[in-house]
């Protein structure tokens, strides 16, 4: 069942080919969403990568939490489920 992880801090101009690269070092990724704002239509600064599996999230985790992309330190953990409005 794939798994869905928050990726915060990253660079404006940053890519959904850039972020499935880097996350692919650790596994399988199914899908990257980096959200706009509704109103300059411009990247948010954070994005949502979701891998295969718990192992592959888990890895990258491990593996790209705290690191440097681009000049700024990225945060990666699990996604929490979206709040109702």
């Amino acid at each position: 069942m794939p798994v869905k992880l928050f990726v915060g801090g990253i660079p404006y101009r940053t890519t959904d080919a850039e972020l499935e690269e880097m996350f692919s070092a650790a596994g399988d990724v199914v899908s990257v969403f980096i959200p706009l704002d509704r109103e300059t239509r411009r990247p948010r600064g954070f994005a949502f990568v979701e891998m295969t599996d718990e192992a592959a999230a888990e890895k990258a985790i491990e593996m790209l939490n705290e690191t440097d992309m681009g000049g700024r330190q990225i945060v990666v953990n699990m996604a929490r489920p979206a709040e109702a409005r």
